[in-house]
């Protein structure tokens, strides 16, 4: 099953996806939170919530893409109770990144830089036998859900910032429920959206490259996700591509388990308050930047998964000056 968020008559509404074409409505204003609160609370599956408030109202899915309409398919009704996060070097890579850290394997590890230390950990520890724990994962956060763009938004680009880039990634959406228990609502398509050439200048400055803007969806996947997923990431200028790469992602094309990732994010209790939504990225192994790729203002992201149903599509907008900010004492 795949839902969607969308504006529909004035209030933010969940969807269910019949088809490219269609979508039917669910009865109620609560969007996705909601639904996923009452199946907690009735202790009922998201699915069976779904199907039995479903309704017989049908809405153009196209049109809602080309009116903006949609939405990013979970939100909090309050921004600050949604938490963006992500974690890195989660994903095999090319041959030519694990040719490239064998390589150096074999002159010792002392010649291994900090990340390919990190990978290579990943890649020897990231999936324990169930039961056990694995290797915690580089972890980053991105900040609350006011930085979440709207599918078809604009993603914003500080005068500052030194890059714009796109991380195609899956994204996990969870709830907390009343009792500080994650729950898994489903998976999206994610553009973690960075800044490289900050990120490049010093690993110690990954914090700051990854305080930008973001956007998941369209659609949400309730389910588990496939363990092999094959998408493409591209980029558009005035309508033509200028750059075009396929990608894997899933477990099988990463050195972590999902399950592994899952538990070092939420085993910290400050990431248990009930209520909380939590929106966690996966990591990627492909990105335009790492082929030279310099975006400008009005390029425009679409990523695609045909399992996770329609792309997701971000245009850039380059902010034109730096807002200046005064601090005073009180």
């Amino acid at each position: 099953m795949r839902l969607i968020q969308c504006e529909y008559q004035g209030r933010v509404v969940a969807a269910r996806v019949e088809s490219a074409d269609q979508v039917r409505l669910i009865d109620g204003d609560e969007g996705t939170y909601g639904l996923a609160r009452r199946a907690l609370a009735e202790q009922r599956p998201l699915t069976e919530i779904v199907n039995a408030a479903v309704t017989d109202t049908c809405l153009d899915y196209a049109e809602l893409v080309a009116n903006r309409r949609l939405q990013p398919p979970l939100t909090h009704p309050s921004p600050a109770h949604c938490l963006v996060s992500g974690t890195g070097l989660t994903h095999l890579g090319s041959a030519d990144t694990r040719a490239a850290m064998h390589a150096r394997m074999e002159n010792g590890e002392e010649t291994l830089t900090d990340s390919m230390r990190m990978f290579k950990m990943g890649a020897e520890g990231g999936k324990p036998a169930s039961g056990q724990r694995g290797v915690q994962p580089e972890w980053f956060y991105k900040g609350d859900g006011g930085i979440v763009v709207d599918p078809e938004g604009s993603l914003p680009v500080p005068a500052f910032a030194e890059d714009a880039g796109e991380e195609p990634e899956i994204a996990g959406l969870y709830l907390i429920d009343d009792q500080g228990q994650p729950w898994r609502i489903g998976y999206a398509l994610g553009n973690e959206f960075s800044d490289h050439v900050t990120e490049r200048h010093n690993y110690l400055w990954l914090a700051h490259s990854k305080l930008r803007a973001c956007s998941f969806g369209p659609e949400l996947l309730v389910g588990d996700l496939p363990s092999h997923l094959e998408g493409v990431s591209r980029i558009r200028r005035q309508g033509e591509v200028i750059w075009e790469k396929p990608f894997l992602t899933g477990e099988d094309n990463m050195a972590h388990s999902l399950a592994n990732l899952e538990y070092h994010h939420f085993k910290y209790a400050g990431f248990r308050r009930p209520g909380d939504v939590h929106v966690h990225y996966f990591g990627t192994a492909t990105l335009s930047f790492a082929d030279g790729i310099q975006t400008r203002d009005g390029d425009c992201f679409e990523i695609e998964v045909a399992a996770l149903g329609r792309p997701l599509r971000n245009p850039l907008a380059f902010e034109p000056e730096t807002t200046d900010v005064t601090i005073s004492n009180l």
